[in-house]
């Protein structure tokens, strides 16, 4: 992909985590009240409702749970790095995210490999946590 892509908006609950991108660390939010943690960047924990939550950094290692090869891409910002792989992340720690797979053998990603979380320039110091495949 290039910097011509577009740069994350961050907002009040995911700041942090944006903030935590730009130094090349993956924040996860951890409910202190149940004890599960989550993925997106929220106010509220999706489990249990609670607001008492606090960041906790992830290694960054997963498996792919699903993906799909994009050939014809939705905008011309992403045109240029068509055919390219989205896919739905389960990280170690439990939350599933999703996230580009990239690299040299990204078109070759099946479900159940493992990845490791890699940061995407996007211009300005801006950094968009993608995966690659364990094996590159």
């Amino acid at each position: 992909m290039s910097s011509q892509l577009p740069q994350p908006e961050p907002n009040g609950d995911s700041r942090p985590y944006w903030d935590a991108a730009r130094e090349g660390r993956l924040l996860i939010r951890s409910c202190t009240s149940c004890g599960r943690m989550h993925f997106m960047p929220r106010h509220l924990c999706p489990h249990c409702w609670s607001d008492v939550l606090q960041w906790v950094e992830s290694r960054g290692d997963g498996v792919v749970h699903t993906f799909s090869v994009i050939h014809r891409a939705p905008t011309p910002a992403f045109a240029a790095g068509a055919p390219y792989v989205i896919a739905m992340i389960d990280l170690d720690e439990g939350p599933r995210m999703f996230a580009n797979v990239i690299g040299e053998s990204a078109l070759a990603v099946r479900i159940g490999d493992r990845v490791k979380v890699t940061f995407e320039d996007r211009g300005d110091g801006a950094r968009l946590p993608q995966f690659r495949r364990a094996e590159d």
